[in-house]
């Protein structure tokens, strides 16, 4: 794991947020992406504490998030720490020089199933725990595949998203939180690579004690996994590299999945 003070968090982590925003820090650092000269773009950042840690490693940051009238009306801006509402939170624990912050950060309003078409390009994106909030699978999906536009040649994008442990085969698949079955991110790793990307998937459940806890409310201090209605769901991370001479492919995903004669994952 990214390792900065000589401490293994392998042997510290017991939540899941905590695991996700380390392994978007350690995906990172291993492609050299946390230091001065990278910049890099933050999908439904709230007020995640990795905008300011990664403009203190020397980075350029474009946080995003959902535009204030949309998060209000969908109870993201009530909802606290969940909502980044501009610049003025991403800097609360005090991670980044203030000053160096002021310089290296600016944040946009973004809807992740309508990214704009001047936002350039970066050397890493990311997104922990969003993209299932999007209002399906499809829109997950569409969002991971779409975003690679925006990454650099020999850059990299890190997302963690929501993962279905109990069945292959029911899920949920609409509304305000959709879970991924393991079906649903092979497909997605499929049209990556398909689309000449370079994909780490890594699928495999952690056997500890505190892997197989399944907390619920009231919460503890091991939360790992937990259950949304009837399933048990944990975080999962997908890491996705566009390498050095990338061309787009001759076939859409599109139009090979009308070949299989399936239009996509169903619930």
């Amino acid at each position: 794991m990214w390792d900065p003070d000589g401490t293994d968090p392998k042997e510290m982590i017991v939540h899941r947020k905590m695991w996700e925003w380390l392994y978007i820090c350690e995906s990172l650092a291993e492609r050299d992406m946390l230091r001065p000269g990278r910049d890099g773009i933050g999908f439904g950042v709230g007020k995640e504490p990795l905008v300011a840690l990664f403009a203190a490693e020397g980075c350029r940051v474009l946080a995003s998030d959902l535009q204030p009238e949309r998060a209000a009306a969908t109870g993201w801006k009530q909802s606290g720490a969940e909502y980044a509402d501009g610049l003025s939170g991403l800097n609360e624990a005090g991670l980044c020089d203030p000053a160096r912050f002021a310089d290296l950060v600016t944040y946009r309003d973004i809807d992740m199933t309508d990214l704009p078409t001047d936002l350039g390009t970066f050397d890493f994106s990311w997104s922990s725990c969003a993209f299932e909030h999007l209002g399906s699978l499809e829109s997950g999906a569409d969002f991971v595949s779409n975003q690679m536009r925006l990454v650099r040649e020999g850059g990299v994008a890190v997302h963690t998203t929501e993962c279905n442990l109990s069945s292959d085969s029911d899920t949920v698949s609409t509304g305000g939180t959709v879970l991924f079955r393991r079906r649903d991110l092979v497909e997605l790793a499929d049209r990556l690579t398909d689309a000449g990307y370079q994909i780490d998937l890594d699928l495999r459940e952690g056997d500890t004690p505190a892997d197989r806890h399944v907390d619920v409310p009231p919460f503890s201090d091991v939360h790992l996994r937990t259950t949304l209605g009837e399933f048990v769901t944990t975080s999962v991370a997908l890491v996705v590299e566009k390498p050095i001479g990338w061309t787009p492919p001759k076939r859409t995903w599109a139009s090979r999945l009308r070949g299989r004669g399936s239009v996509g994952p169903t619930g």
